[in-house]
């Protein structure tokens, strides 16, 4: 059971020890008496829950990063918020869109359910948008034939490796980010599973080529050779998605951290 179930079903049973306090349980009490201590708490934390539950639901929502695929963007233990609301309002819990807002763009950090087990959140880059086609080729983004540009940073230094990859800012479309690469790494994906509309992309040993269908995205790690995403495990439907990432709000030991991200 996620955090989502749980906070649900805490919100529901203290409502309803605060409805049956406000309505029933109060009428008949002796004004004099003191509230059963687990009234007492339960309608307490009621409006609480309840607020936690809509603004996570609905506006955003807080996740940890735990892995190191969106470096440099994004470190292992920064503390981020979503935005739920920007592709459309969800309903809870069965996650139907009953409002559209806006739609992903080139270039978008999203969090989203991993495709090959919804109980599961990661986040990544969006690169494809529905009826695109991308290719990375020898570690060159393309998308509909024009390639991202590219500009050399200094080195990156990975601090707790003490390890040094290439830093590019790339460029896609309007929108620049960093990204980094492992110069000793093949540019092919040596391991992937099979997966949706997996005949749209074609591998080779200098990378890959993919049709992006109707109502999916294609998706890649910043870190682009420590990164487990489209490449390996295909597209991200539509209603996975779960809102988009745009600030860093906390990290241990690191507090320059906080703010916005590219």
């Amino acid at each position: 059971m996620d955090f989502e179930w749980v906070l649900f079903l805490l919100t529901v049973i203290t409502g309803v020890l605060w409805v049956g306090d406000r309505f029933y349980a109060r009428c008949r009490r002796d004004p004099e008496a003191p509230r059963p201590w687990w009234v007492e708490y339960g309608a307490s934390f009621f409006w609480v829950f309840l607020t936690v539950f809509v603004l996570r639901s609905f506006v955003v929502e807080p996740f940890k990063i735990p892995s190191g695929s969106m470096i440099p963007t994004l470190l292992p233990g920064d503390f981020i918020l979503v935005n739920k609301f920007i592709y459309g309002v969800r309903l809870p819990i069965l996650r139907t869109k009953i409002v559209e807002v806006s739609r992903p763009a080139r270039g978008d950090v999203v969090v989203f359910r991993y495709p090959v087990d919804r109980r599961v959140d990661y986040i990544k880059r969006v690169v494809g948008l529905p009826g695109d086609f991308v290719e990375y080729v020898d570690k060159r983004l393309r998308v509909n034939g024009v390639p991202a540009l590219l500009e050399r940073l200094p080195d990156y230094l990975h601090p707790e490796r003490h390890s040094v990859a290439i830093q590019w800012r790339e460029r896609l479309g309007e929108r620049a980010y960093t990204i980094i690469w492992d110069e000793t790494a093949p540019p092919f994906v040596p391991h992937r599973i099979a997966f949706p509309f997996s005949e749209l992309c074609e591998y080779d040993r200098r990378g890959f080529r993919c049709s992006v269908p109707d109502g999916h995205y294609l998706v890649l790690g910043d870190n682009r050779d420590a990164s487990s995403d489209s490449r390996v495990w295909g597209f991200v439907p539509e209603e996975n998605l779960v809102g988009k990432a745009f600030f860093i709000w906390f990290h241990w030991g690191n507090l320059g951290r906080v703010g916005r991200f590219e």
